[in-house]
């Protein structure tokens, strides 16, 4: 018999052995890790080898740069392959409705301003404000996840509570 302890265990490892990836987003990580195997980590080894051959190691700044700039690299190395062997890809091009999921593109309106924006949700190793692809995990999207066009989402920012018109769902 298993107590609501160990069910509960069970389902954060279940939900910790995946990670929600958009088509996108899976092919840039893998994109990188191709990058960083095939061209960072020879010239990197090219550095350390130049570095070494000019002697004295214990004082070779150009050596100590590039060893810290190699270990930098194989630990993404490393973070790039766990995710991609554990990713579960999300193609939002193949889905449709007006509840926002995973993957979706939402347009909004700040209930405070009527000013528009638009957001993807995608997955943590994607996200990127810059290019409007937020967090599965960020506040807002928590607070989108579930609700449709017409629906308001409110959370809690650093700034104050925020409140958004879900105006559109896109899957693009």
């Amino acid at each position: 018999m298993m107590n609501d302890i160990g069910v509960f265990c069970l389902i954060r490892e279940d939900k910790m052995d995946k990670f929600p990836l958009t088509k996108v987003g899976y092919a840039m990580l893998e994109q990188e890790l191709k990058r960083r195997k095939g061209e960072d980590r020879p010239s990197i080894i090219e550095e350390i080898a130049e570095a070494r051959a000019k002697g004295d190691l214990s004082e070779n700044a150009e050596y100590s740069a590039a060893k810290e700039k190699q270990s930098f690299n194989e630990g993404r190395i490393q973070e790039l392959e766990a995710v991609i062997s554990r990713a579960q890809v999300i193609d939002p091009t193949q889905m449709s409705g007006d509840v926002v999921r995973f993957g979706a593109t939402v347009l909004l309106a700040n209930i405070d301003t009527d000013e528009e924006s638009e957001y993807q949700i995608v997955g943590d190793y994607e996200a990127d404000i810059e290019k409007h692809k937020i967090s599965l995990s960020s506040p807002l999207a928590k607070a989108l996840i579930g609700k449709e066009i017409g629906d308001v989402a409110e959370y809690l920012a650093p700034s104050g509570k925020r409140s958004y018109e879900i105006l559109e769902v896109k899957w693009l």
